[in-house]
């Protein structure tokens, strides 16, 4: 077996990560009120960035503060210098409070606060992925349905109707943006919650917690009534029962903001990992579910049907999630089933 033997530029590469992280660590000393000593003798000091309770409590305290956003923050503008350093371990750092940073941004836009420092590192996100993806969109193709399974396509069908097949569109075309307009804003933010979903598995529990936090909020709907046999109940009285459930205990929550397909699309992704992510957590699920059940409220207020047939996938996938058996395998046989010779 052959060993792969690290080359000049790996240690140079590893030498210029270490020297950036060093960097933002600190400057970072200079914005909070302590770190922890072991963060200096630490082998790899950016997952403790990432990781460390202490040091993500005092961020997040710092962001949602009533003069947090400011063009002058300091903790906005380490954000931005640490985002754009181009480090791939800083940018996980960064991307970890993205969820506080979006949802202290689009709760307070309302108030007609100045919020450039928030801004800042929304762009700095946005044009990373529009250069990394050249402005392309995102798309998929689609199986033909009308055949009986993705193997009957045949390659000679695939030429012919080329042009045919359905194509889904994940992520429209992106254009350089240099400031965030109210026209622009949901898209904006969410390039960033596609970049946060696409780096997800590396995110602490803590900040997915945060996240359906906050999409509570932002939907503005209180979605308890949903928590127990909601669809079949709710199918059962019909549009009148919907209605009278809505006014007993889905009425509206402050924080309540516009979410257009292009921000709620992300939103719905971010939530679906929380349900069916391969790491297992009670807390997580629980907080995914109460998310999941505020923005079907919230649909079934603004009869949106994209967004009532999502929310409520979602709610189904979530209940089947928490009722299942964490032993139970699909592919084993049952016991009844086997011959005994």
């Amino acid at each position: 077996m052959s060993e792969t033997i690290p080359t000049a530029s790996d240690s140079s590469s590893l030498d210029s990560s270490n020297s950036k992280v060093k960097s933002a660590v600190e400057a970072l000393s200079h914005i909070l009120t302590s770190l922890p000593p072991s963060l200096s003798s630490s082998p790899n000091p950016a997952l403790a960035l990432l990781n460390d309770p202490q040091i993500t409590s005092q961020i997040s305290s710092l962001l949602r503060r009533s003069n947090s956003g400011a063009g002058d923050n300091n903790l906005c503008r380490w954000l931005y210098d640490t985002f754009q350093s181009s480090d791939p371990n800083l940018h996980l750092v960064v991307l970890r409070f993205i969820p506080t940073i979006a949802g202290v941004y689009l709760s307070r836009v309302a108030l007609r606060k100045h919020l450039a420092g928030f801004e800042a590192v929304l762009l700095a996100l946005y044009a990373h992925e529009t250069t990394s993806r050249a402005g392309q969109a995102l798309t998929v193709n689609i199986p033909d349905l009308s055949n009986s399974s993705i193997y009957h396509e045949t390659k000679a069908s695939l030429k012919k109707d080329g042009n045919e097949q359905n194509v889904a569109v994940m992520s429209p075309s992106l254009e350089p943006h240099g400031t965030i307009r109210s026209s622009r804003r949901a898209r904006i933010v969410g390039v960033a919650l596609e970049l946060y979903y696409s780096k997800i598995s590396k995110m602490p529990v803590e900040s997915k917690i945060d996240f359906c936090e906050f999409c509570i909020v932002w939907a503005g709907q209180n979605g308890d009534m949903y928590k127990e046999g909601w669809v079949e109940e709710e199918k059962e009285k019909g549009d009148s029962g919907m209605a009278e459930s809505e006014k007993e205990g889905g009425g509206e929550i402050e924080g309540r903001i516009p979410l257009p397909w292009e921000l709620l699309q992300p939103v719905l992704r971010i939530l679906g990992h929380c349900l069916m992510g391969k790491t297992k957590n009670k807390e997580l699920s629980e907080a995914a579910s109460a998310a999941c059940r505020s923005l079907y409220a919230r649909s079934l207020h603004d009869i949106d049907p994209k967004a009532i047939l999502a929310t409520e996938s979602l709610l189904r996938i979530g209940k089947m999630e928490l009722e299942a058996n964490n032993e139970f395998d699909p592919t084993d046989l049952p016991k009844s089933h086997l011959i005994t010779l």
